[in-house]
């Protein structure tokens, strides 16, 4: 069994991937985070003591924070709290997002700055290292507070109650947890707010989308090498020197990729000389340029969300270390702004990827646009329609993309009575940009089976070295078509090494 520490500060999307995809990965933390944990619930614990008003602590929340508690009711309104914010709707949450937004919780209030004791910690550990997965709505969040409701349906297993999923069963939250031994949560003085205040369900499932939409870049490469040498096309347009001259990151590296896959092509050189075009149409000429702006703009987005990844977001925020008996600050680090923004870019970086890549099968399929390639890429146009179909999927796919492309961050619609009159609609960039990466999977897989079948009748010239690698771990998937069969499972098993990374390393 392998084993993440977290610690609040260092935690990559990588290793959140491997705990969201892995039941296998154990969780714990790391030394002298528990200690730092139980430094910021001492000053709760003074605070308390001393009589001082403290929001959601001490008074009601939102418009409600000028009701004063009393202490004999301080543990009535955190756990009021969670089951009345618990009214999320629709289908629920993967497990892998469920589980990549628990281990996030877990890591937040590890940085020490939530005021909750240090068994709330370890018992969301806990859910992750027993397989007990919330069963977590994907509706009801505006992101801001925070992901309110979804996250109150996770924390209601952690008191006992709700719905958790284990071994692929749905329980009651208490028996769920009684299966692995455990004991509901009695949640104290803050602990309820600080485990649905917060930003992790976009960030959660911004995460793993990050970490997808980076594998359809690579096979957005690898199937744009693949189709330019179907349709006889030339990798000059990517020479360094051109790259040089608009020295964009990502368009460098989008550039390298491609000539590396191309390298030492025997298609490329049967047509080097003799060949009246002087240039290729933009979808294969431009490919360093367009693909080359989706891997600048995610490597933006993987920063803002490891950062995320990484921040305290609920409130108020409890900073032991600010004057003699610590400090407890209201603020609004739970505005999922940042996120939502990014995730809105997330959507329009893959949208245009998906884009070029349906235009690309356009052209391998059009026989007015193919050069000799066969109608359909069929070897029996008329009696068989081959790839036909294929690209008005594409093309139902990307037009599908543009219209959830719409931003959600630029929405806002008043809440809690006025109070949180801005919300960042995060959530909502979350789910529309994962039905986007499963899209785009789809139109690269698309492509990736008309470029391989128009390599077909490139024989015996063999493509570039990485092409052909690519071409191999393809044909070892799905069979050549050579008649017309249904082409749904072969669409799926291409979009599933989109979707797995395996044409990364060719």
């Amino acid at each position: 069994m392998r084993q993440i520490e977290i610690d609040g500060d260092s935690l990559t999307l990588e290793q959140v991937e491997q705990v969201a995809t892995e039941l296998d990965t154990r969780v714990v933390l790391a030394a002298g985070s528990e200690e730092r944990i139980q430094r910021s619930r001492d000053v709760v614990e003074r605070a308390l003591a001393s009589g001082a008003v403290v929001y959601g602590v001490t008074t009601g929340f939102g418009r409600l924070a000028e009701t004063p508690i009393p202490p004999d009711r301080l543990e009535e309104l955190q756990l009021n709290l969670i089951r009345s914010h618990a009214c999320g709707v629709g289908v629920p949450l993967s497990r892998a997002e469920t589980r990549a937004i628990v281990l996030l919780r877990a890591n937040v209030l590890a940085k020490g700055f939530s005021g909750v004791r240090p068994v709330v910690v370890q018992r969301l550990l806990d859910l992750l290292n027993h397989g007990i997965h919330p069963v977590i709505p994907e509706q009801g969040s505006v992101g801001a507070s925070g992901d309110l409701a979804p996250l109150s349906h996770l924390a209601l297993v952690l008191i006992g109650e709700g719905q958790a999923e284990v071994d692929g069963q749905v329980l009651p939250g208490a028996e769920a947890l009684a299966r692995a031994g455990l004991e509901p949560l009695r949640l104290r003085a803050k602990e309820g707010l600080a485990l649905n205040n917060g930003t992790q369900v976009m960030a959660g499932i911004g995460a793993l989308l990050v970490r997808g939409a980076e594998r359809a870049v690579e096979a957005a490469e690898v199937a744009g090498a693949m189709s330019l040498e179907g349709l006889r096309g030339t990798p000059d347009a990517f020479h360094p020197a051109i790259m040089r001259a608009r020295p964009h990151p990502g368009q460098a590296a989008s550039a390298e990729r491609l000539r590396a896959l191309l390298a030492d092509s025997e298609i490329r050189e049967s047509h080097r000389h003799g060949d009246p075009r002087v240039q290729d149409a933009y979808s294969i000429r431009c490919m360093p340029q367009v693909h080359g702006a989706a891997r600048s703009a995610l490597a933006y987005v993987r920063q803002v969300i490891e950062i995320e990844a990484n921040s305290a977001t609920d409130n108020p925020l409890i900073f032991p270390d600010e004057g003699p008996d610590g400090l407890v600050i209201s603020g609004g680090n739970f505005h999922g702004q940042p996120i939502a923004q990014v995730l809105d870019l997330l959507a329009m970086a893959l949208t245009d990827l998906c884009s070029i890549s349906e235009r690309r099968t356009e052209r391998l399929v059009n026989p007015d646009l193919s050069g000799d390639l066969p109608a359909f890429l069929t070897r029996d146009p008329g009696v068989c329609s081959g790839f036909m179909i294929a690209q008005i999927t594409a093309a139902a796919l990307a037009s599908e993309n543009k219209v959830l492309s719409h931003p959600a961050s630029v929405d806002s619609i008043p809440t809690g009575a006025n109070k949180e009159d801005h919300v960042s609609m995060g959530a909502h960039g979350a789910v529309k940009a994962r039905r986007v990466l499963r899209n785009t999977e789809a139109v690269l897989a698309v492509e990736l089976l008309c470029a391989a079948q128009a390599l077909e009748f490139r024989k015996p010239l063999r493509p570039g070295r990485g092409v052909e690698r690519a071409y191999q771990k393809l044909r070892a998937a799905i069979g050549y078509l050579d008649a017309d069969r249904a082409l749904a499972p072969d669409i799926e098993a291409a979009a599933a090494l989109v979707r797995e990374g395996a044409l990364i390393d060719l």
